[in-house]
């Protein structure tokens, strides 16, 4: 249902451009998260965006630097990363369900339980 693409090794103080692809046009109507796992450490919370895109809300730790534009004519939202420091490293996960809002993720901490894609590599050297 949902699946991510762009990851790959970057230097430090570069960019990358995360895709989550939607199969469905019903994804229009969901706030889409952006989440990251990094090895033996805990799933956080990077980014979030509302079904219509006014509504954005990032974690302390990439604020400023990355953003969540969507395009739902195209069925996809974006994370777009810049200036890419070493503790960015993770796999990337992209998720949405009917209920999870923008806020819900980035302020109280909710993760969406239905629509999970498969992650993408994000490896950035130092």
């Amino acid at each position: 249902h949902l699946a991510e693409s762009g990851g790959g090794l970057v230097q430090a103080g570069g960019s990358l451009r995360l895709s989550c692809a939607a199969s469905e046009r019903t994804f229009n109507n969901y706030a889409v998260g952006w989440f990251r796992q990094s090895t033996g450490k805990q799933r956080e919370f990077v980014a979030s965006i509302s079904w219509s895109g006014g509504v954005t809300y990032y974690a302390d730790s990439v604020k400023g630097r990355f953003t969540i534009p969507r395009d739902n004519p195209k069925n996809t939202v974006y994370l777009q990363m810049n200036s890419l420091k070493p503790e960015d490293t993770a796999v990337y996960y992209c998720a949405a369900d009917a209920m999870t809002t923008a806020q819900a993720m980035g302020i109280m901490g909710r993760a969406p339980s239905d629509y999970w894609g498969q992650g993408t590599q994000v490896t950035v050297s130092s």
